[in-house]
């Protein structure tokens, strides 16, 4: 038998482009991403240097915005300490002494019996309205809680003036039951009305002392923030030395330059706004509150005076409070020393006057008492109209000259303060603008000189 072999086979060779096909291909790199284009970049000398440049714009800027947002808002404080706090304050000291006054005037005239004198009626007039103005201008001026004791004022005056008015009526008839409409009108006054008025200076001086505290504020963030970039550029330079052995770069120079200027404006500015400020304080308001605090007492104790004779032996209360005030006044030690004591040049002259007018008051009050107490009540009466009401009014009159001249010191001093921040958010936005423009060129031309 015939046998055949099968024929080997072999594998038939693929095609190239079968061969190719088969062929797996790696799969394409990714896009680099955001970190890793900045990581090349920081590589590379003209990376480090675009970022060297944008950490100190973006500082130069933050300082530069906070010593413009500074100078602004110690500005506007000082804006409003002249402008609002400063007549809110003057109007609730004229509200409190007009009120104090027309209290006293009403009680002197009364101890004229019949038709009172022209001339107690028309400064009882005289400071009913100027309550009203001063009123006024507070409302406009005052919220929170001055505008509540502003309520309680515009609700219980109206009251007051009614009880006056009948007891005026009252006393021109010879009927004795005006002195009880005077006597609840007065203690309508000292238990309602002069408690709100020191309520709205309160109000209003604790405002002022809050502007005060602001304008004087030393800028803290600000002087920091230009340390910041002075200490960065100090480095910065430093390193572009030792990178291009080049010891200085102009446009790095010219933003340190505006750094140590604008850093030593807001310090000396500061300074100066602060030393202004306290001067005014010390010489001005502080005293004035004083004089004002001694002026309304007397007032008080001039009422009292009025009161002692109108209640005919039953006014024991009203000399003892009389007593009491004028010996805090006059004493040793008293709020006239005090006055003294913080004394400036202005207020000296007025000062004399009141020392002299409170001894001849203290004196014609001694003899009303020893005529009352003798049983003349008539001369009484004219001495308390008289040399008493005459030495009253020179020591009243020359408070408040005293008051207006130290008023005026500490309106000078803010203007002062305000003077040393005047065009500040300019200068501070020229001096940030040339140190942005320097860190820039500087920065730059190292750059360039790598392309």
């Amino acid at each position: 038998m015939v046998t055949t072999e099968s024929p080997v086979r072999t594998a038939s060779p693929v095609p190239a482009p079968e061969r190719s096909a088969a062929v797996v291909h790696a799969p394409a790199g990714r896009a680099p991403t955001v970190r890793g284009r900045l990581t090349a970049s920081l590589r590379h000398t003209p990376g480090r240097l675009a970022l060297w440049m944008t950490v100190l714009v973006a500082l130069a800027l933050l300082a530069g915005v906070a010593a413009v947002t500074g100078v602004r808002q110690r500005a506007a404080h000082l804006d409003a300490l002249a402008d609002r706090n400063g007549p809110l304050t003057v109007a609730s000291l004229d509200l409190y002494r007009a009120l104090s006054d027309a209290d006293a005037t009403a009680a002197s005239a009364f101890l004229s019996g019949g038709l009172e004198p022209a001339a107690l009626r028309d400064r009882y007039q005289a400071d009913i309205a100027e309550s009203g103005r001063a009123l006024t201008v507070l409302g406009a001026g005052l919220d929170g809680d001055g505008a509540q004791h502003l309520a309680v004022l515009n609700s219980r005056l109206p009251v007051y003036t009614g009880l006056i008015e009948t007891a005026r009526s009252l006393n021109r008839q010879g009927l004795p039951v005006g002195a009880a409409y005077l006597r609840e009108a007065n203690g309508l006054m000292r238990a309602e009305l002069l408690p709100a008025a020191q309520g709205v200076y309160d109000a209003a001086a604790a405002d002022l002392r809050d502007s005060r505290s602001g304008g004087g504020a030393a800028p803290w963030l600000a002087v920091l923030l230009c340390l910041g970039v002075i200490a960065a550029l100090v480095v910065v330079q430093r390193r572009l030395a030792a990178l291009t052995n080049r010891v200085f770069n102009a446009g790095l120079l010219v933003a340190t330059g505006a750094a140590v200027l604008l850093t030593l404006w807001l310090g000396v500015s500061a300074v100066a706004a602060g030393v202004s400020l306290n001067a005014g304080r010390e010489q001005g308001s502080d005293q004035v509150d004083r004089m004002a605090q001694v002026r309304i007492d007397a007032l008080q104790a001039r009422t009292d005076e009025a009161l002692t004779l109108v209640a005919r032996g039953g006014g024991a209360a009203f000399e003892t409070h009389y007593a009491e005030t004028l010996d805090g006044i006059t004493r040793d030690g008293g709020a006239l020393d005090e006055i003294r004591a913080h004394a400036t040049g202005v207020d000296d002259p007025h000062l004399a006057v009141v020392d002299r007018a409170a001894d001849a008051w203290l004196a014609a009050h001694r003899d009303v008492r020893t005529r009352d107490g003798g049983g003349d009540y008539t001369g009484a009466v004219e001495v308390t109209l008289g040399g008493a009401a005459s030495e009253f009014a020179a020591f009243d009159s020359a408070l408040g000259a005293a008051i207006t001249a130290d008023s005026d010191v500490f309106a000078a001093r803010a203007d002062d303060a305000g003077g040393a921040l005047r065009f500040g958010d300019l200068g501070a936005g020229a001096l940030t603008a040339a140190m942005i423009a320097g860190i820039v060129i500087g920065v730059q031309r190292r750059r360039a000189e790598y392309r």
